[in-house]
């Protein structure tokens, strides 16, 4: 484990972000419990801990939705502050969003100084489970791709900027394709991008799924069932055999070039990790975790979130996990509440946690502060 100690929030302030107008919560370490109606901002707190990460937070909104709305009048700018306790500091970031030229603008600082979303990551590391995610193994390999992505980015913050770069270069290649004559050059040129920057998200993908499957072993056996990792696509399965990063590049280049005729008739490109798949097994009945029952599949999602928390904490280099963890409890017993309370805990990580009353957090005792949340306004009940 790294020796820095806990990272933590030890304060999150809000204005004009959401329905919260301006708010101060005052935090002592522990995990965040925050219950209330639906519809009273809960998840809106953790969206706002979740800009903290790279991306577009746990919704995926752009900037100027994020806004507080007045009077059916939307807003243009919002802000954001935290204080996160670093081993035995505590840093003081701030993020502002605007409009600038009909366009969202982001700025940070970390104290008091201009910043990055990849500095930040260096401080934070968030990941999150919302009940969107729920359809991730009863959706197309799409979902299991964002999902996959969304965790690997917890440990490889470069993989936004090659996930950028790798749709730029194909939405030119697709673009290019769609003309009567290609120029080849131009092509091979755009090919070259998009493979390497392919080669390296199939890369980062390995890795991450190779550290959950690790940390899926070491944890314990509880309510969440452990699952069998894999994955499926070209590039990933020869990183996988021991090929280097540049020969994998230069195999998904050649790939591109043969298949261009083809991509030119489908109108799209059918080569590359865009098209990769993450493959998850229920282990207790070694069924696909598409063909389990809706509650598997739930206990099978939150157990691999409870293991990249765990793989995060592992790691030496790399800070533990803020967990967020938006209506996770609802439709669990009182033994899987206990059992997932009892792992939270275990872990170094400060989680957040919603739901719609507080005796749904009763197991986690003196373990955490409760907050209800009532239409924009955050009481303490502790």
């Amino acid at each position: 484990m790294n020796g820095t100690g806990r990272i933590y929030l030890t304060r999150l302030a809000l204005s004009a972000f959401r329905n919260y107008g301006a708010l101060s919560l005052n935090l002592d370490g522990r995990h965040v419990c925050l219950f209330g109606p639906n519809g009273a901002g809960k998840t809106n707190l953790i969206e706002a801990v979740s800009q903290l990460s790279p991306g577009r937070g746990l919704r995926s909104a752009g900037l100027p939705d994020m806004a507080r709305v007045d009077n059916g009048l939307a807003g243009s700018a919002w802000a954001m502050g935290a204080t996160v306790f670093d081993g035995d500091i505590e840093r003081s970031i701030r993020i502002e969003a605007s409009m600038e030229h009909g366009r969202g603008k982001r700025t940070m600082q970390v104290d008091g100084a201009p910043a990055t979303a990849n500095s930040l990551t260096d401080l934070v590391r968030i990941i999150w489970l919302t009940p969107a995610m729920d359809r991730v193994f009863g959706g197309g390999a799409t979902e299991r791709r964002k999902f996959l992505d969304r965790q690997t980015l917890a440990h490889f913050p470069n993989h936004a900027s090659h996930s950028n770069a790798y749709e730029k270069a194909m939405r030119e290649r697709n673009a290019l394709l769609e003309r009567d004559r290609w120029d080849p050059v131009w092509l091979d040129g755009i090919e070259a991008r998009l493979a390497e920057h392919g080669a390296a998200i199939a890369a980062n993908r390995v890795k991450t799924v190779e550290r959950l499957q690790a940390a899926v072993e070491l944890r314990p056996d509880t309510a969440f069932p452990k699952a069998d990792l894999g994955l499926t696509g070209e590039a990933e399965q020869a990183i996988e055999s021991g090929q280097i990063l540049p020969d994998v590049a230069l195999m998904l280049a050649g790939l591109l070039k043969d298949g261009r005729r083809r991509d030119a008739a489908a109108g799209r490109t059918l080569t590359g990790p865009h098209r990769s798949d993450l493959t998850v097994i229920h282990r207790p009945t070694g069924v696909q975790a598409s063909l389990c029952s809706t509650g598997q599949q739930k206990a099978l999602l939150i157990g691999l979130i409870l293991s990249n928390a765990r793989a995060l904490d592992m790691e030496e280099d790399l800070k533990n996990p803020l967990v967020l963890l938006d209506e996770a409890v609802a439709h669990l017993d009182p033994d899987r509440r206990a059992a997932l309370f009892d792992e939270l805990s275990s872990l170094r990580g400060q989680a957040w946690l919603t739901g719609t009353e507080k005796a749904l957090f009763d197991g986690f005792e003196d373990r955490a502060q409760f907050f209800e949340v009532r239409h924009g306004d955050v009481s303490s009940h502790n």
